[in-house]
């Protein structure tokens, strides 16, 4: 897994990856550290609104709901995208073997380590037979298993936000949904080939929406140009719009297709 995330660390430049151990180190909490902790994201919240205010002169309550649920939910998401789609492996994503360290002075995820060696891989991986690994039959299977600990991890999270935020489990949900296909699709993008991104976000979302709300919304699009490009209906809202409402929605926000924009 060290090896992995050496590899995959250079082909993008969202965040800092880590293998390891980051307990005690400075900045650096586990994702059940925030699960156990009844005041965490309390916490967080309280440091985004700081931000916010300085930026925007505002911070409303669902936005900064919004921004730590789409920010908590990308660090399981985007370090198992990024080793599915570039080395055909899936670490462990339970909330204790996970952890991660925020920027200043906009709390966002700035470095994801994964504490534990442990991976699920192909039988042709060259390190299929290490102790620490564990083969499936294909790529079925293993898109299966990234799936499944995805979303066992997201059902914690769901669980403790739930009682701290004022969004229904369905919003949540729908977080959960647009984490996992945007962090397969950039995975791609950033990797130098997005439409094998798209692949592997419509294999891994393809069985079926439960728990999550649907399918990889990824589809291509007529730029102004007259050239293709790849974009995703979103299944949550950011809430962004509530600190610039001149600007108004995203254009994949959902909000838009409830409406039949």
């Amino acid at each position: 897994m060290a090896a992995s995330l050496a590899r995959i660390d250079p082909q993008q430049g969202r965040v800092e990856l880590r293998h390891g151990d980051q307990r005690g180190v400075p900045g650096w909490r586990t994702c059940a550290d925030f699960l156990a902790d009844p005041g965490a994201f309390g916490s967080w919240r309280a440091g985004l609104a700081a931000w916010l205010d300085h930026q925007y002169g505002e911070s409303p309550d669902r936005t900064t709901a919004g921004y730590v649920m789409s920010w908590y939910l990308w660090v399981p998401g985007y370090v198992a995208g990024l080793l599915f789609h570039h080395e055909r492996r899936v670490p462990s994503l339970r909330p204790e073997h996970l952890a991660f360290r925020m920027a200043e002075p906009r709390p966002h995820p700035e470095a994801i380590a994964v504490l534990t060696p442990g991976f699920t891989c192909l039988p042709d991986d060259p390190d299929a037979g290490d102790p620490h690994a564990t083969a499936v039959p294909d790529e079925q299977a293993l898109a299966a298993v990234l799936r499944g600990r995805f979303t066992a991890h997201a059902a914690r999270f769901v669980e403790v936000f739930a009682d701290q935020a004022r969004f229904g489990r369905r919003m949540l949900w729908s977080a959960a949904t647009d984490a996992l296909d945007n962090a397969l699709w950039l995975a791609g993008r950033y990797g130098g080939d997005e439409r094998a991104g798209v692949a592997d976000a419509a294999l891994v979302l393809a069985d079926g929406p439960r728990p999550l709300t649907a399918p990889s919304t990824l589809r291509q699009v007529v730029a102004a140009d007259g050239s293709a490009e790849w974009t995703r209906r979103r299944e949550s809202c950011c809430f962004h719009y509530l600190l610039d409402r001149g600007q108004g929605t995203c254009s994949t926000c959902p909000r838009l297709s409830r409406r039949g924009g």
